[in-house]
């Protein structure tokens, strides 16, 4: 019971941050000053894919978990493969954009962690 909760708790963490990452675009966007067009649309591309992809891996664990149960095989492949995703984009954010001065960037890395962790614990209990 509690592996489950996990997961879900997991799962609409890492929904609603990806969710809040695609909101913000346009702003995000702006944020970058004068940048030419095609500069803009790699940006927002760029922007909405990763809180696009964020929103895949919680709707995932979050539709195996209920359709599925924790005790299927697949759910398990699932919840450790999600987690892994989650640990190379936090990587990846903490290598790139968690160096600048944007706060929510910054919590990207950990957020993404945290709920790599769940997914990880929820899988193992």
């Amino acid at each position: 019971m509690i592996n489950e909760i996990l997961l879900y708790i997991g799962s609409v963490i890492i929904l609603i941050w990806g969710i809040s990452h695609i909101i913000p675009t346009k702003s995000v966007v702006r944020g970058f000053g004068k940048i030419s067009e095609d500069n803009k649309k790699i940006i927002t591309m760029e922007w909405i894919a990763e809180g696009l992809t964020l929103c895949f891996i919680g709707g995932l664990v979050l539709i195996i978990t209920l359709f599925e149960g924790i005790n299927c095989y697949v759910s398990f492949i699932v919840y450790r493969l999600s987690a892994l995703m989650l640990l190379v984009m936090a990587g990846l954010t903490a290598m790139t954009g968690a160096r600048t001065s944007n706060i929510p960037i910054k919590l990207c890395p950990i957020v993404k962690t945290i709920v790599a962790i769940l997914y990880l614990l929820g899988s193992m209990l």
